[in-house]
């Protein structure tokens, strides 16, 4: 993909930061995780260009994106403070509702890689969705709801994927057993569902105005380059 030119020049630009540049020992934006009205705030809370992103663990196209975006994103936008990104839940199942609930296991400081852990290993868990059996997807819709997530927690593997992050399993189970937490992520789940301009996963706002036709990195970058 050829890169466009004032994108290439953000690039350059906070590379030449994180590597010392003029400025020093600049700030990295990225260990600033704040929670927010049911999402997570990374990044500088004064960036000049808010962006949103409305995701989901489930949706392939959302790995995609992370994918595409990470390196660019963080490097180019987040790190040096350009802008700030709000990561908020569109759940479209219950196994969607179970890793997002891991991911936000914790202090909001382990989220981003939280997310990450989960976003850009979704091809290796998924499968399940597509292969499980009867009596298996039976486990993840009936019953106490923190069986029903534990359940799916172990047929799709996610407490490897916890464990990896540092989380024992009875840890785990702590934050899926967190009924005040599945409330929120799924009233605010809800609530974004219903938002003018949101009609699939992954979408996008800027500064609150949510951007009519983009879903994908390529298209994304070229409008926050477009702001600088």
């Amino acid at each position: 993909m050829r890169m466009h030119r004032k994108f290439g020049a953000a690039l350059l630009g906070a590379a030449a930061l994180l590597l010392g540049g003029q400025t020093g020992a600049a700030k990295n934006w990225l260990t600033e995780v704040a929670l927010i009205d049911g999402g997570h705030r990374i990044g500088n809370p004064q960036a000049p260009v808010r962006l949103t992103e409305y995701v989901s663990y489930t949706c392939p196209h959302c790995a995609e994106f992370a994918r595409e975006s990470g390196g660019a994103l963080d490097l180019a936008f987040v790190s040096p403070g350009r802008v700030s990104v709000e990561v908020r839940h569109l759940l479209r199942d219950p196994v969607d509702l179970t890793a997002a609930m891991l991911t936000n296991c914790g202090a909001p400081a382990k989220f981003r890689q939280n997310h990450a852990a989960f976003m850009l290993g979704q091809d290796q868990w998924i499968a399940p969705l597509r292969t499980a059996n009867a009596a298996q997807r039976q486990r993840w819709t009936s019953g106490p709801p923190a069986a029903r997530r534990r359940a799916i927690a172990s047929d799709f593997k996610f407490y490897a994927i916890m464990e990896r992050r540092g989380y024992t399993r009875a840890e785990a189970d702590r934050c899926l057993a967190d009924e005040a937490l599945a409330t929120r992520l799924a009233e605010t789940s809800e609530r974004d569902w219903k938002r003018p301009g949101i009609t699939g996963t992954p979408s996008f706002a800027i500064d609150g105005t949510v951007l009519a036709g983009t879903s994908t990195w390529r298209a994304l970058e070229l409008q926050l380059a477009a702001r600088f």
